[in-house]
């Protein structure tokens, strides 16, 4: 069987409170994207599992996604026969975009449709928060205003079809430990899901991601990609999760004149 991954930008993120469990509650809202990992899963009689990945580099051991979440059902599941996983990957990972994340949450919906386990929605989403706070919105992957760890998903009337996406990442690694740890958690004034109601024309200056100050700060040339996408024409720029990914929303017809440096990763994406 075979699915695709898809990944996230995130629009708006505020970092609300520190929790008692060394986790953080934010609100954000989470927008899936149509670019796409590739992920083939088959049975095997050999006497153990294989994972194996082309394209974009990945771990490939147990701190892979794939990996832990095939391990959960098979811890639960004993009886599953071994398989041979192949990823092909294309969407850069530790870059904001949750690839990681739909990787794993694919591979347990695939995993429960190829052996027929009859897991409910709740149940699968009980696995997800094992592999990441992110990783139940790829089960639902439509719009959604997501709080708590990022778990909490309510739909959003959001439809940014008549846009395009460009996608500019650096190759700049950040730590998300790192990134919490420079932010003073506080409740904003107006809420994400309020500030996406205005038109985009508002939210520049309205609709902020809480990483950008310190992702900025230590890293310039991150913020330059932003201001870059703004002189271009971006109706919108932000960085995505902790970044160092950044994505600016044009109109469909726009042209796009914005040149980066070559060693750095773009791809434009027509919404749909």
């Amino acid at each position: 069987m075979i699915a695709f991954p898809n990944c996230k930008i995130n629009i708006g993120l505020n970092v609300i409170h520190k929790r008692s469990d060394g986790y953080h509650n934010i609100e954000t809202v989470f927008y899936p994207l149509n670019f796409f990992d590739a992920l083939e899963i088959i049975s095997t009689s050999a006497g153990a599992s294989e994972f194996t990945v082309t394209g974009l580099p990945v771990v490939s051991d147990q701190n892979n996604l794939c990996i832990k979440a095939s391990d959960l059902l098979k811890k639960d599941f004993p009886e599953l026969s071994f398989i041979k996983m192949h990823l092909l990957k294309t969407i850069l990972s530790g870059a904001g975009l949750g690839g990681g994340s739909a990787d794993g949450a694919f591979t347990l919906k695939l995993l429960n449709e190829k052996f027929l386990l009859g897991l409910s929605n709740d149940q699968l989403i009980n696995y997800t928060l094992q592999l990441g706070s992110d990783c139940p919105f790829f089960l639902y992957n439509k719009p959604a205003f997501a709080t708590g760890r990022g778990e909490g998903l309510e739909p959003v009337d959001l439809n940014l079809s008549a846009y395009k996406i460009l996608l500019v990442n650096p190759g700049i690694h950040i730590d998300t430990s790192w990134a919490f740890s420079k932010i003073t958690p506080a409740k904003p004034q107006l809420s994400v899901k309020e500030i996406i109601k205005q038109p985009m024309e508002a939210w520049k200056q309205e609709l902020t991601n809480d990483f950008e100050t310190p992702v900025f700060e230590t890293y310039p040339e991150i913020k330059k990609i932003k201001e870059a996408l703004y002189k271009s024409g971006a109706l919108y720029a932000s960085l995505t999760g902790s970044g160092s990914t950044v994505y600016g929303i044009f109109d469909k017809a726009a042209f796009i004149d914005a040149k980066f440096a070559g060693d750095h990763f773009s791809r434009l994406i027509n919404l749909k």
